[in-house]
């Protein structure tokens, strides 16, 4: 017992003379979060489209596929769909993702922004003017500081514009703004802050859209006590400002100029392209192949989409879906990143978004089939894709509906 007792001391005793050593803490971080593509993916279109999102994310974790990179989606700001269509949730974007920079031919800027506007529009007032001998339509418009059109209009006149003398004429009142040489539809709305689809309708402009200058056109008054400036600082370009009003006005003397067969050469801000009068033979082609991830129209959030997006890697070829000429070539429009625009005639147009690289400059006739650009994820793509619309005239058509067949 004795023998016992010692050795049970001296084992309490070599045991206070052990450092001692805490139990390390585990830190148990559970299952790994859910990833960022899963969380931000907002609702398919339509029913095809949920069970091909269903069917992606069951393969998730074993998923290689370079198309479905996590996305980065911010709400697209349209003029159109901030008065009838209700807000969009803004989903989260990745803040791993830095914007993609855009390559693109060394060229000047737009005529929008080379040739800024002056907002020293002229108010007048409504009168009446009886016609003398060797009137005409134009010298009246000077004479009283009102449009041409706008006093055709106003007294129901008919081309050729022939006038009696005698003849009693309303001059219309309003804000007439004085076209110069090499002004734009585009710059002109922006010194206003008005959008320029308005000016559009209050002027009754028709296709080419293309102003001239010593013309007087139409400024609509603004609602509410904004300031221009203000108004003119949250002015936001989209595709139909400039299909409509990013040419620059041509003077009585100039006359357009013959699109150009080489990217090589640069045409100046100021020269005005001309756009094919036909649709040329062959019909619409797909400018890449890839899967639709989102379709025409409507989606479930409420947003609307001018055209089709298109999954494909990065640096896939842009082809030109039919022979055109180019109109704009830049990333001046936020959510579309990288932009070509191509007029076909006839009416028609094409436009191709998110591209990372540009490959043809402004007033450069293509081929259907010709590469313009390499696909990317720019602006506000989800992922890598092509954005692509077809208008007619400034009517967005589905393309699913003039392209044929996969």
């Amino acid at each position: 017992m004795t023998r016992a007792a010692a050795i049970l001391g001296a084992a309490l005793a070599l045991a206070g003379c052990i450092p001692s050593v805490d139990t390390p803490v585990r830190y148990d971080r559970g299952p790994p979060p859910q990833s960022l593509e899963r969380i931000q993916r907002l609702p398919p279109a339509d029913p095809q489209d949920r069970s091909a999102n269903d069917a992606r994310d069951r393969s998730d974790a074993a998923r290689s596929d370079p198309y479905e990179a996590p996305p980065r989606r911010r709400t697209y700001p349209r003029r159109a769909e901030r008065q009838d269509a209700s807000p969009a949730p803004t989903p989260v974007r990745r803040a791993d993702r830095t914007p993609v920079p855009v390559s693109t031919l060394p060229a000047p800027r737009p005529a929008w922004e080379e040739r800024p506007v002056a907002a020293d529009a002229q108010r007048v007032e409504q009168s009446l003017y009886t016609v003398r001998p060797g009137d005409t339509l134009l010298a009246i418009a000077e004479r009283s500081g009102a449009s041409s059109e706008a006093i055709a209009r106003a007294n129901a006149i008919e081309p050729p514009f022939t006038i009696q003398t005698g003849q009693r004429l309303t001059i219309p009142a309003g804000r007439y703004h004085l076209v110069r040489r090499g002004e734009t539809g585009i710059a002109i709305a922006r010194a206003y802050g008005v959008a320029w689809s308005r000016i559009v309708t209050v002027n009754a402009l028709l296709e080419p859209y293309v102003l001239r200058a010593g013309q007087r056109i139409v400024i609509p008054d603004t609602e509410g006590g904004t300031s221009l400036a203000d108004r003119a600082a949250a002015f936001t370009l989209d595709v139909d400002d400039i299909l409509t009003g990013g040419e620059p006005a041509l003077a009585s003397n100039q006359a357009p100029v013959r699109p150009t067969p080489t990217p090589r050469r640069i045409l100046p801000p100021s020269a005005v392209v001309t756009a094919p009068v036909r649709l040329a033979g062959g019909g619409f082609l797909w400018p890449v192949d890839g899967r639709v991830v989102k379709r025409f129209g409507h989606g479930a959030s409420g947003e609307r989409n001018d055209g089709i997006k298109i999954a494909v890697p990065v640096s896939t070829p842009i082809r030109a879906t039919a022979d055109g000429v180019v109109a704009y070539v830049g990333d001046g429009i936020a959510a579309l990143g990288g932009l070509v625009i191509v007029k076909h005639g006839g009416g028609w147009t094409s436009v191709y978004g998110h591209a990372s690289k540009l490959m043809v400059q402004r007033g450069q006739s293509v081929k259907r089939g010709q590469t313009i650009a390499l696909s990317g994820d720019t602006g506000f793509a989800d992922r890598p894709e092509l954005h692509f619309e077809l208008r007619k005239g400034r009517t967005p058509v589905d393309p699913s509906s003039q392209l044929p067949r996969m």
